[in-house]
């Protein structure tokens, strides 16, 4: 496909925006890293970046397009962006979300004024049923990605990194269908060509990382991944060949890593990422990108669901060291569970939890099996707990 978007799009899009979409703040964090800038579209409104495509892809509709009403499929993000943009421009909105999609998105993108038809599946199955519904009502179809008009939307985040960090190296932007990726690598490279422009994809979807590397587009198995966000199994063309033409390099991080970008993000510059836009983050710490170069991490958007962000935190605190499940073998008898555990006290690590599991399989008559889930300082120190126990003779079974 032909590329569509220019750097005017862009600029034509940011004027547009004024008063609409916010001006992100940049974060840094020692913690983080030195050379580390966090673009916090966050907290941008609706809570990610979504809504400077969707107010400029709804802005353009004719008066007769938008007396019909408009028509997204969305995880979450885009369908919240489409539904804030189309009721101040005071247009009809129907969002088709997969049904697994987190409340809060849900419940959010009805609070914007749209009208909510949950689809059994995926979110490539909530965008076939979008279609079929476009077709039967006549509804226009704000895609998600696979738009120029929403390309250039997004394409505003580069324009501003560009002017809040003049001299950035390399920027790291998440990678779902490719949209957001497509506009800011047109924007910095139309201006700034030597900046380098970064993806990151979930490993377990990389679906524009495998068409990069088979050099055309690649639909990929499904797979799980806490970046519900960027869950997308099949590109664009669109944002296919911009990004063939733009990018510099896509990444991928793991589930673990993208947990410990949460939590690192939470305690450092005290930001609250989901999944999606922390994957920029766990690429700069799991060093999947050359990080003595300036660079700027596009936090995407910062729609967490609570329920289940108690549950990555744990996850990410495990990656990092920070919590650790230890299983050992004890002789049930009075004092041994105190001298287990006087070895944790001795090392400094903090008891979250004891299990004491008496009729086990791997247990003889007279022992029991004990989990112990400690809080730790990093990897190190849960060697050394480890090195001590055994040294003591305890043997671990894990």
């Amino acid at each position: 496909m032909e590329q569509k978007v220019t750097l005017e799009m862009i600029q034509d899009a940011r004027e547009a925006l004024k008063g609409v979409a916010e001006l992100t703040p940049m974060v840094t964090s020692s913690r983080l890293g030195k050379n580390l800038f966090i673009k916090s579209e966050n907290l941008q409104k609706t809570g990610s970046f979504k809504i400077r495509g969707a107010y400029n892809k709804i802005r353009q509709l004719t008066p007769e397009e938008a007396s019909h009403g408009v028509i997204a499929c969305s995880a979450g993000n885009h369908a919240q962006g489409v539904a804030l943009s189309a009721t101040k421009l005071g247009i009809k909105s129907v969002i088709c979300m997969p049904e697994g999609a987190p409340i809060l998105k849900v419940e959010a993108t009805r609070a914007y004024g749209a009208e909510v038809v949950l689809v059994p599946g995926i979110y490539d199955d909530a965008a076939r049923e979008a279609e079929r519904l476009s077709k039967e009502k006549g509804y226009v179809f704000a895609h998600p990605f696979n738009d120029p008009y929403v390309i250039a939307g997004q394409g505003t985040i580069g324009l501003d990194i560009l002017d809040q960090i003049p001299d950035v190296d390399q920027i790291i932007v998440p990678i779902g269908g490719g949209g957001l990726i497509s506009g800011v690598a047109v924007a910095v490279k139309s201006m700034r060509p030597n900046v380098k422009v970064i993806g990151v994809q979930a490993a377990t979807v990389p679906s524009m990382f495998v068409s990069r590397r088979n050099g055309e587009i690649t639909t990929v198995k499904d797979g799980p991944t806490i970046a519900d966000g960027i869950h997308v199994l099949t590109p664009g063309d669109l944002t296919f060949d911009i990004v063939s033409k733009y990018v510099d390099d896509i990444v991928t991080v793991t589930e673990d890593e993208i947990a410990a970008a949460i939590v690192a993000l939470l305690e450092g510059p005290k930001t609250v990422a989901e999944g999606a836009g922390a994957t920029t983050v766990a690429a700069y710490l799991f060093n999947k990108v050359d990080t003595s170069l300036k660079t700027v991490a596009l936090v995407s958007g910062g729609n967490v669901d609570i329920t289940t962000l108690s549950r990555i935190i744990t996850k990410g605190l495990q990656k990092t060291g920070r919590i650790v499940q230890l299983s050992t073998k004890l002789v049930d008898k009075a004092g041994n569970l105190a001298q287990l555990l006087q070895v944790v006290a001795d090392n400094g690590a903090n008891v979250l939890d004891i299990q004491h599991e008496r009729e086990d399989a791997k247990t003889e008559v007279n022992s029991c099996v004990v989990t112990l889930t400690l809080e730790t300082r990093d990897p190190a120190h849960i060697l050394k707990i480890r090195e001590d126990m055994t040294k003591r003779g305890y043997r671990l079974l894990n």
